[in-house]
């Protein structure tokens, strides 16, 4: 074996070990351990010394974005708005993230046409006056709205999350309410043990106890637990649990049908989502993996017809 051969080996090893290195660690998913690491401790209390550490760290992150935060507040009315309700389907309920999220509005739209900038005074080259101004206003604009789509993107993966523990937590409200608890202890005892299935579920039942222990009805609490988490599942189960109280229904069978319902809903979801794919593959099958086949399984024809053809055809036209 040449010593070019074992060259060619050692590259591809070491590029394939690379991409599938990265590909491990894109899609590493590591909710099992946290489970079990959960399923280890005694209790799973909502205050951990994690979460005081990350108050700790909320705070001081809201004085430095306090300064910059007044230049994108908008001005009245935007704590009764719809914006104030995205913080909480996001899980975002501390006073000081509404100031982190300004601040960081106001800091990128200055920092990325500043990066613009430094490096068009570094490079020696100049661009002309009008692409520059264009350039700094498209990136003025996108570091504007980057804390909008990162807000959207944990309202939607907050909202996922609930929507796929909530059949697992009705079971559990069944089995609590058909073995004699009442249903407000059935929600407190689902809320306890759904730690370990969603926590963010469960941070929501406790909210729901929470309410109810100082004085709340328990429909203004439920409908304060659609309002926070604004899934359309969380409704539907709110709308269930009053009807059934209402009109004297058994609860166990009502949510006992809510729960099959919901996961058939998730089951067709699963199926679109599956259906999907095959679109989704087809426009990088056709601008990467199709280009990149053709140039390995052609390339090498290609080079041997153009050096044969091209000296016969050179030959033949002198």
């Amino acid at each position: 074996m040449s010593t070019q051969t074992v060259l060619y080996i050692v590259v591809f090893l070491a590029v394939a070990g690379l991409v599938l290195g990265i590909g491990l660690w894109v899609t590493r998913d590591d909710r099992l351990d946290k489970r079990l690491s959960r399923m280890g401790e005694d209790s799973v209390p909502l205050d951990t010394k994690a979460e005081k550490a990350g108050a700790n760290w909320h705070a001081t992150v809201t004085k430095v974005a306090a300064p910059m935060a007044w230049l994108s507040t908008p001005k009245e009315g935007w704590e009764t708005s719809d914006f104030r309700v995205r913080f909480m389907q996001a899980g975002l309920r501390g006073p000081g993230w509404p100031v982190i999220l300004f601040g960081a509005k106001t800091f990128l739209t200055l920092l990325l046409p500043g990066l613009l900038i430094l490096v068009n005074s570094v490079s020696a080259g100049s661009a002309p006056v009008r692409l520059t101004l264009f350039v700094l206003l498209l990136l003025a604009a996108i570091g504007y709205y980057i804390p909008n789509v990162v807000l959207l993107m944990m309202t939607r993966s907050r909202k996922l999350e609930l929507q796929e523990a909530l059949p697992d937590a009705i079971d559990l409200m069944t089995v609590c309410v058909e073995a004699g608890l009442g249903l407000d202890a059935a929600l407190v005892r689902a809320g306890s043990e759904m730690a370990l299935r969603s926590q963010a579920l469960a941070e929501e039942l406790k909210l729901v106890e929470l309410e109810m222990r100082v004085g709340s009805t328990r429909d203004a609490a439920l409908r304060s637990l659609a309002l926070r988490t604004g899934v359309e599942d969380i409704a539907t189960f709110v709308s269930v649990i009053q009807q059934s109280a209402h009109f004297g229904t058994n609860v166990a069978d009502s949510l006992r049908t809510l729960s099959d319902t919901m996961r058939d809903h998730r089951q067709i979801r699963a199926e679109e989502a599956a259906a999907k794919i095959p679109v989704k593959m087809l426009f990088p099958l056709v601008f990467f993996i199709f280009p990149s086949l053709f140039v390995v399984l052609l390339g090498p024809a290609m080079i041997k017809i153009f050096r044969i053809l091209l000296p016969v055809l050179s030959g033949s036209g002198g």
